[in-house]
């Protein structure tokens, strides 16, 4: 392994993946968005706290059991609480704009796309 991005610096300070939505859709369905973002969090408190169960759900639907669980065990999932989302919109949206394949700044990004409004209100909403 070159890399783990789940242990190695800088990415391990940042979350893995982010979930995104169409802007259109989010302003005219936000209970849908809502529970949208609602049921990943929730999955992902589940994955933390049952890590043998997700695995085994995952396993049902045709993965390996072994893989499924060593993944739950090693992705950060308790952690999402403790990541910044714009500093994690602004690493990654660097990274990109380094690597050529978007041309906006992290700086346009966050005042045009970014709304953490479902997030910080199911963060208090889901706490464990």
């Amino acid at each position: 392994m070159i890399v783990n991005t789940g242990l190695d610096r800088p990415w391990a300070q940042y979350f893995c993946c982010i979930a995104v939505g169409n802007r259109e859709f989010v302003r005219r369905h936000p209970v849908a968005t809502k529970r949208a973002v609602r049921a990943i969090m929730k999955a992902t408190n589940f994955c933390a706290a049952e890590p043998e169960r997700a695995a085994r759900l995952v396993a049902d639907k045709g993965y390996r059991y072994d893989y499924s669980l060593q993944t739950m065990k090693e992705l950060s999932y308790a952690r999402w609480r403790d990541y910044d989302l714009e500093d994690t919109v602004r690493f990654y949206s660097l990274r990109l704009r380094e690597a050529g394949m978007i041309k906006s700044t992290p700086v346009r990004i966050l005042a045009q796309a970014a709304d953490w409004r479902f997030f910080n209100e199911l963060k208090g909403e889901l706490k464990s």
